[in-house]
């Protein structure tokens, strides 16, 4: 069930990752708006499963997961982040 999970949130991620690329490459056109909205909302949607598995395992297991799967996450938030400034 872990497995399961962690696998979904690894295939949301690089659909994230994706959406955020496809933004990137429209920054110069009309169409940044649409697809770093897309963005966002994928990102959040990694997020919120990251976030609810975690809040669904004990203490120890967490801190494996977090070690595992961590970087990753952050790594989102700041590829959002540089996707934000990029209009900003």
């Amino acid at each position: 069930m872990l497995a399961g999970r962690v696998d979904t949130i690894n295939e949301k991620f690089a659909e994230a990752r994706e959406e955020i690329e496809f933004a990137r490459e429209d920054a110069e056109t009309v169409y940044f708006n649409e697809s770093a909205e897309e963005a966002r909302g994928a990102v959040g949607e990694v997020l919120g499963r990251w976030q609810a598995l975690l809040a669904r395992l004990p203490e120890d297991e967490q801190a494996k997961l977090q070690r595992a799967m961590g970087l990753k996450m952050e790594q989102l938030k700041a590829e959002l982040k540089e996707l934000d400034e990029m209009h900003a």
